[in-house]
């Protein structure tokens, strides 16, 4: 059975990967475990077009991963408090499960929650722009 990224049973899914990951007997060295970098992987990309996924979910996906919220594009008007207010959540949350979360927040200047990317960028995918 097939489900989308997003769907009931992802939180499971980043789980079982990152469990994976640190199973593997290779040389290991900074951020172990499960990225999910909304701009620069076709698939997440995909599924934020869908609207499959908000920032609390990334977040909470987070926690069972090996990084925090990974460029996420934001609105460009999108205010210091609420970046400090995303930023304070993941640090909550760093500090509760005792390991690093990082953030690339990415206000896109110009764009509104749902307007398309227009990045011509080789290692960036276009997709919206989401809520903070």
């Amino acid at each position: 059975m097939h489900s989308p990224f997003g769907s009931a049973g992802t939180l499971c899914v980043a789980k079982l990967i990152t469990e994976e990951l640190h199973k593997l007997s290779i040389t290991k060295t900074g951020y172990n475990g499960l990225m999910l970098p909304v701009l620069e992987d076709y698939g997440l990309a995909k599924r934020n077009k869908e609207h499959r996924f908000n920032i609390a979910n990334l977040l909470l996906y987070s926690s069972v991963c090996g990084t925090g919220l990974d460029t996420i594009p934001l609105p460009g008007d999108t205010t210091i408090d609420q970046i400090n207010r995303i930023l304070l959540d993941i640090g909550s949350l760093s500090i509760k499960l005792d390991k690093p979360l990082s953030a690339r927040l990415m206000p896109i200047p110009s764009k509104k929650p749902g307007d398309k990317t227009e990045f011509d960028f080789d290692y960036f995918v276009n997709t919206t722009v989401m809520n903070p």
